[in-house]
């Protein structure tokens, strides 16, 4: 998904942005990066985290950025960032959270109307560059803000440093978030508040959907209202999100607790031992299930993270797949002869997912009940990087539905047949799930009960992913 964390102070902000942006390290798989104004010049550092963390890559950098009072920091899924340019706005840094579903087409406009490009991440276009170059289209940072969102299908999230103020933007329709917390030296700006309280900062808003503030160690300026249509993304609540994040006011722990009280209420009749969470997502949704259901709340797996901490850092897929099952121990002690229920985030290409199960019933497990937090994910992310690299073949369910129907050419009309959890190809497809899983049942979070767990609106979440449902112009 990716992360950033700006700061505007009195003071120096250095720490505070270097200890900011490390906040964000569980939205970000691939590299980092800070930059800074000194008040005389724009000086950064990018670093990839494919063998490191955060703050291994940069601690010892740190002096260079000495007496600086502005800076940005970013945790990306992709692109090496920030990018810091000069145009005729004046030299700027950008750094982004965004998917920009139409970057091939933005890319070729651009480079027809003789613009070139120069920083690469593994060949493609870096996607931060680009919305650089169109913010440099306009007369104003306003302007060419506005020009940029307008131009990018998908979602964008900005933070542009210049040398006297940092610009927030949220993407058009609110998809990922941007939070706002000030102390008595300054603001900073963050997709996640779990950073505030350590640093001493309080809350002072969300930016809304589309909305664009010009933020000072003064004080905040709205340069552009909030748009009235939200589609942010659940997965901020069920998966992504620290559990002390709060996004919408919402808490992201709190909101898991519901989920998992909402499939526990729905498994009344259920005999079970104990509920436990697939570590680390799935314990607070096994929280909410053990209290519910009024059983016991169980560990039997334990995640192990000294030498591995991301089951996605190896760049070769088989050696993702053998870190993620090296990652979870089962405990034997807590498993032989038990009837637990396990609750997990999310069921994406279901290869880790069968890795446990099998450990499980190796480990003595004598009845294993799944619980997914959220929906069957029929559709393909566009908005996020969620499933950038996962198209329709690599969606476990998808795959079941092209064996069910015996045809990839999949229309719309069969595809919500079996979105609806209440029909018969839904409840056949699920049932083949548990089959091919070994499981002793399986059961996905109804969609209502997941919105009324976040606690908003559905029409102010997107839920593509499971319906096909999101605003897109």
């Amino acid at each position: 998904m990716s992360g950033f964390f700006g700061c505007v102070s009195r003071h120096e902000c250095v720490g505070d942005v270097f200890y900011g942006t490390d906040y964000h390290s569980h939205l970000g798989t691939r590299r980092a990066g800070m930059a800074f104004y000194n008040g005389e010049k724009f000086v950064r550092s990018i670093h990839s985290l494919e063998n490191g963390y955060f703050r291994n890559k940069f601690e010892e950098e740190l002096p260079k950025f000495a007496n600086s009072n502005m800076g940005i920091g970013v945790i990306s899924d992709s692109e090496s960032q920030p990018i810091t340019i000069t145009s005729h706005l004046g030299r700027f840094s950008v750094a982004t959270v965004a998917r920009i579903d139409n970057i091939k087409e933005l890319t070729q406009e651009l480079l027809d109307n003789k613009n070139h490009f120069s920083e690469l991440s593994d060949s493609d276009i870096n996607a931060s560059e680009l919305v650089a170059i169109l913010v440099g289209k306009a007369e104003t940072f306003k302007e060419g803000i506005e020009y940029a969102q307008s131009k990018i299908k998908g979602s964008c999230s900005m933070l542009i440093m210049t040398d006297t103020v940092i610009y927030a933007a949220r993407d058009r329709f609110g998809r990922t978030p941007i939070i706002i917390g000030k102390n008595d030296k300054g603001y900073v700006c963050a997709s996640e508040s779990s950073s505030f309280t350590n640093l001493g900062y309080e809350y002072v808003r969300d930016i809304g959907p589309g909305e664009v503030v010009q933020i000072s160690a003064d004080g905040i300026r709205q340069v552009t209202p909030p748009g009235e249509r939200m589609q942010i993304c659940p997965f901020l609540w069920v998966y992504y999100g620290y559990p002390s994040a709060f996004y919408e006011g919402i808490n992201v722990e709190n909101a898991r607790y519901r989920s998992g009280a909402a499939m526990a209420k729905r498994d009344a009749d259920l005999q079970l031992d104990c509920a436990a969470g697939i570590p680390d997502s799935g314990i607070a949704h096994a929280i909410g299930y053990a209290n519910q259901k009024g059983v016991e709340y169980s560990r039997p797996f334990v995640k192990y993270t000294p030498t591995w901490p991301r089951s996605f850092m190896p760049q070769n897929q088989k050696m993702r797949d053998l870190v993620a099952k090296m990652k979870l121990i089962p405990n034997k002690e807590l498993t032989k002869d038990k009837r637990i229920a396990f609750l997990d985030d999310s069921i994406v290409r279901g290869t880790q997912l069968k890795d446990n199960v099998v450990k499980l019933i190796d480990a003595g497990v004598k009845e294993v009940h799944m619980r997914i937090a959220c929906p069957p994910l029929i559709y393909p992310c566009k908005f996020l990087n969620f499933s950038t690299s996962r198209s329709n073949f690599d969606l476990y369910t998808r795959r079941v539905i092209r064996d069910m129907e015996g045809t990839s050419e999949l229309s719309e009309e069969v595809l919500q047949e079996y979105v609806d959890c209440n029909s018969a190809k839904h409840k056949e497809m699920v049932n083949i799930m548990c089959k091919n899983m070994q499981l002793t049942s399986l059961k996905f979070q109804r969609l209502e009960d997941l919105v009324a767990a976040i606690g908003l609106p559905k029409c102010k979440l997107c839920t593509h992913c499971w319906d096909n449902s999101s605003y897109t112009e």
